[in-house]
């Protein structure tokens, strides 16, 4: 016969179940305990990643928005910089352009007043030039 049940299947079924009974408590429980916590532990990593990868885009947002916050400030302070330099430059301009006018003014006023000198006195001029002439042609002949 295949099959008898004897003496020797039943030793063989206790033995059996003495062995899972004794590989359960040392082998199977402790690395179902160990495989639980390794799973708990890649969830805790996994959860952790998650949660610094949402602190990271966070963090970058606010950053970026800083920095987008900073730049506004910085155009807008060059803008009133350059607004400020702009209207002293034309004040100076202007200060400048009136001095030069001035001064302007005042050589024509000093021309006018030679040319007015010179020609009372263009025909005392005249004449003295004529008589050097005449003396420097006369003299040339002679």
């Amino acid at each position: 016969m295949f099959l008898s049940l004897d003496g020797t299947f039943w030793f063989q079924l206790v033995n059996f179940a003495i062995f899972f009974a004794i590989l359960n408590v040392v082998f199977l429980r402790p690395v179902g305990e160990a495989l639980k916590k390794r799973r708990a532990y890649i969830e805790g990593v996994q959860s952790d990643f998650e949660r610094y990868d949402r602190q990271v885009h966070s963090f970058r947002n606010d950053a970026e928005a800083r920095r987008a916050a900073a730049r506004r400030e910085a155009d807008e302070l060059v803008a009133k910089t350059r607004a400020s330099a702009e209207t002293e430059a034309a004040a100076v301009v202007a200060r400048r352009a009136s001095e030069a006018h001035a001064i302007v003014e005042t050589a024509r006023e000093a021309v006018a007043a030679e040319v007015a000198s010179a020609r009372s006195r263009e025909g005392e001029l005249s004449q003295a030039l004529a008589r050097t002439l005449l003396d420097r042609a006369i003299g040339a002949k002679g």
